[in-house]
């Protein structure tokens, strides 16, 4: 069947006021595409960030820290073991020690503990002798590990971006989500509530003249960096405040002001730091990052953000490197699994994609379930076995299905099915009983099929139409390879339709292409393409700043096409 091809609307008005503002015509159009409303919301000056005071309970939080660097008693920070709860950490941990706090952290592995603040974390951190335990990434649904870490004299302070559940935690909590906060930014991710947090924390500390010659004010910009990446990783969307916080990261990055352990990453990846864009942070770094936890244990991805060395941080970004390519090796082979396992199901007449083997591995999950909605188009959750006849699944879900509701309506219909859940619109973790596989399975395509239309089904792609041949250009290509784009505001795409001058087959299953508009011939690339192109195409493309032997060229990278 082929895709629908869709194009976004933008306001007239707000394109005719970008354009009197002095932005050139092509980002105008984008911009106003995707709801900017005026030229100030294209800017990045760290000066237009929203200020940290809205944040509820963020003083009352900062004074208990303040307090705790004061007293010189032991912070202990809980992490989450994704990229965004590493650099949470990191910064954390960098951002109170510069401070002057005596600082450590604990995180999760996720084959031993689970996720986030659990009474097993609980304890380990009161072994490790905490006095205020700091949660970053996580915290909003720990009701026992908040409750367990009091018992044992511990206090307790959550910092968190997560979706809150009925009831929260007995404790003091900064989270844009929480009910009643009057930030207006919901989307920031658990770095950027912990960098606010900080910004908060150096204030309080400047009145209270905690800063000295011997302990200087801490610059808050140094670990944007940091942000950045976590922001980027953790797929939030990427409103005005958001990009801000990117924007100001990739700048620091390019200019080569970032930490060694993110260095050291962006050189194992082959990528060169001094280009650096969101891409780069979501598809090279932030998997290596993620390895750690996926794989083994993220202490080893927050050790190589913390690296105080080139050659530490080197040592650390080699074995992240290996790590990621072992998971890709497991991924791979568990995707081939599970396609052999839908085509027994017939997945063209469901609603969703629910599959489970008890060989698989949980810190892949995601990704496959990942690769699952990619492929099909249909909400995709991916169960492994964990312990005591349990099964831990992961989701993710399609613009039509918001997947943290519609596991909370399974759950509301049949309370002892899932043993606990969380997450956002587009993800989602799980936990059940391995013998109730068959009956989540069920209940879950109930859910898709009340709440989807069989059109939501079908693959779609939102272009910002078409380009003249004069557009299309190798400095355009570069200006939009440049520019922050991610969740919520998402990278252009155009389509048109073309000649094909030339075709022929390069690397392991690719396309290269002449495709022919307004008399003008551009190098298309065609990824995982083994057909033969007919004379006249219709594509969906971005244009892109290929370099190839320290030289650039515009390509044309091609997510689809249909014959014209």
């Amino acid at each position: 069947m082929s895709a629908q091809i869709f194009c976004r609307t933008f306001n007239q008005d707000v394109y005719q006021t970008l354009l009197a503002s002095g932005i050139a015509p092509l980002q105008a159009r984008l911009y106003a595409a995707r709801q900017v409303k005026n030229a100030d919301e294209t800017q990045d000056n760290l000066k237009t960030l929203l200020p940290f005071d809205g944040l509820k309970n963020i003083n009352t939080l900062c004074t208990r820290l303040a307090a705790a660097i004061r007293l010189q008693e032991r912070i202990v920070i809980v992490a989450d073991y994704d990229a965004d709860g590493a650099t949470a950490c990191a910064l954390g941990v960098k951002g109170l020690r510069s401070m002057g706090g005596v600082v450590d952290f604990l995180v999760p592995n996720r084959f031993e503990h689970g996720y986030g603040l659990s009474p097993a974390l609980a304890q380990l951190a009161a072994d490790a002798g905490a006095q205020v335990l700091l949660t970053v990434d996580n915290g909003i649904a720990a009701l026992a590990g908040v409750e367990r870490a009091q018992q044992l004299g511990i206090d307790v302070l959550i910092t968190d971006h997560h979706l809150p559940g009925d009831t929260l935690p007995d404790c003091v909590i900064v989270n844009p989500n929480q009910p009643d906060d009057a930030f207006a930014s919901k989307a920031l991710a658990g770095v950027g509530v912990m960098f606010y947090v900080l910004c908060a924390l150096r204030r309080l500390l400047r009145e209270q003249n905690h800063f000295n010659h011997r302990l200087p004010e801490p610059v808050m910009a140094q670990w944007l960096d940091l942000v950045a990446l976590g922001t980027v990783a953790d797929v939030v969307t990427l409103d005005h405040n958001n990009r801000i916080l990117v924007a100001q990261g990739l700048k620091r990055i390019r200019s080569g002001k970032m930490c060694i352990g993110i260095r050291a990453l962006f050189h194992i990846a082959k990528r060169d730091w001094r280009k650096a864009a969101c891409f780069d942070l979501g598809f090279a770094v932030a998997p290596r990052l993620n390895a750690a936890g996926r794989l083994d244990d993220m202490s080893l991805g927050i050790a190589c953000l913390l690296a105080e060395t080139e050659t530490q941080a080197n040592a650390l970004a080699a074995q992240l490197d290996n790590l990621n390519r072992e998971r890709r090796q497991i991924e791979h082979g568990m995707l081939d699994e599970a396609l052999m396992g839908l085509n027994d199901i017939n997945i063209d007449q469901r609603y969703s994609a629910v599959v489970y083997r008890n060989d698989w591995h949980q810190g892949v999950i995601g990704i496959v379930a990942g690769r699952l909605r990619e492929r099909f188009n249909r909400p995709a959750i991916v169960f492994a076995p964990a312990d005591n006849d349990k099964l831990r699944g992961s989701g993710r879900s399609i613009a039509a299905l918001h997947l943290r509701d519609a596991l909370d309506l399974v759950s509301k219909r049949e309370p002892d099915l899932i043993i606990q859940f969380g997450g956002h619109a587009a993800a989602a973790g799980l936990t059940i009983s391995q013998a109730n596989f068959p009956r989540f399975q069920a209940a879950f395509e109930a859910v898709c099929q009340e709440y989807l239309q069989p059109e939501d089904l079908n693959q779609h792609y939102l272009t910002d139409g078409t380009l003249n041949a004069d557009e299309l250009t190798l400095q355009h290509a570069r200006e939009l390879g440049a520019a922050v784009w991610g969740q919520g505001f998402a990278p252009p795409c155009f389509h048109d339709n073309f000649e094909v001058r030339w075709q022929k087959a390069v690397g392991s299953g690719h396309l290269k292409a002449g495709l022919c508009k307004d008399g003008k011939i551009f190098e298309a690339m065609f990824f995982r393409c083994t057909d033969i192109l007919p004379d006249s195409i219709r594509a969906v493309y971005r244009p892109i700043a290929n370099e190839w032997q320290q030289q650039q060229e515009l390509q044309l990278y091609v997510d689809y096409w249909e014959v014209a």
